[in-house]
């Protein structure tokens, strides 16, 4: 893992990370990324089995884990949550807000609860941990980061849920940023480019155009789960402890082109699906 090549592998010992939704893609990614910079790991998710998976990979690296199933949309089992992960690990360092839902749909086809159930995954679960775990924070001065996206500030054509979720996340970190500094809380937020291998890439963009996507990011590759892990172990790191309120994209340039390509391939995909 390349972050130990640069950073020490102690740099999180005796600090404890909790991840929501760790237990696959970009979040077990980030979480691995802690995991191997000493870091107790705490996760949370819907499936009792992906979790004990995810837990296996965490505890191969060296980490002790607590992994409890909860929805996010739950308040009262993300209290239960972190009460157990503080129990067994000491309280919350770093709060990773990671759950979140995820489909392509025209705007005229979204159903209402469609819409509601990625706002209240994505929004209100990432309201709903940072408030839970917020005690936990304000006594370690500890640090916010929320895995948000491109769709926050560009417009993508079959994404109208995720962009309101997104944005929302977005000034949710910033409001949170304005409010909890005087209790030394850092809030950040990551947007994750094209990450490959993952399921959002799977349900989003056809594999028959991988190679045409790839020549249109500036970097000519796309990331991986170790990109964003890395960038979320700076952000959580005392390398960036005046850093809050940011967005840090970690895209490849990926933006820089804007959303046309996706939406030619995102509509392809779907008429693919209906066909």
């Amino acid at each position: 893992m390349l972050v130990t090549r640069y950073l020490a592998n102690d740099l999180f010992a005796g600090k404890t990370v909790f991840v929501t939704g760790g237990s696959s893609g970009i979040n077990l990614g980030v979480a691995k990324n802690f995991a191997a910079l000493g870091a107790s790991v705490g996760i949370c998710g819907r499936t009792q089995e992906k979790l004990d998976s995810a837990a296996t990979e965490l505890r191969a690296l060296g980490a002790t884990v607590c992994a409890v199933v909860a929805d996010v949309r739950d308040f009262g089992a993300l209290e239960v949550a972190f009460a157990k992960s503080r129990a067994e690990l000491g309280p919350v360092d770093v709060l990773v807000c990671g759950a979140a839902g995820n489909f392509l749909v025209p705007a005229e086809k979204l159903s209402p609860n469609g819409f509601k159930t990625v706002i209240d995954i994505d929004l209100l679960g990432a309201f709903n941990a940072s408030r839970a775990a917020f005690e936990q924070l304000k006594e370690t001065h500890g640090a916010i980061i929320y895995i948000s996206a491109g769709m926050a500030y560009m417009p993508y054509a079959f994404q109208v849920h995720v962009g309101a979720a997104k944005a929302g996340i977005d000034m949710l970190m910033r409001n949170l940023a304005l409010e909890w500094g005087r209790y030394g809380i850092r809030t950040n937020s990551i947007v994750p480019g094209p990450i490959e291998g993952t399921e959002g890439m799977k349900r989003l963009w056809s594999p028959e155009r991988q190679e045409e996507f790839i020549d249109a990011i500036p970097l000519r590759r796309m990331g991986t789960v170790d990109d964003i892990g890395q960038s979320a172990v700076f952000l959580a790191s005392p390398l960036a402890s005046y850093i809050s309120g940011c967005v840090l994209v970690c895209d490849g340039g990926q933006n820089l082109s804007g959303s046309a390509l996706f939406n030619i391939g995102a509509e392809q995909m779907l008429r693919a699906h209906e066909g």
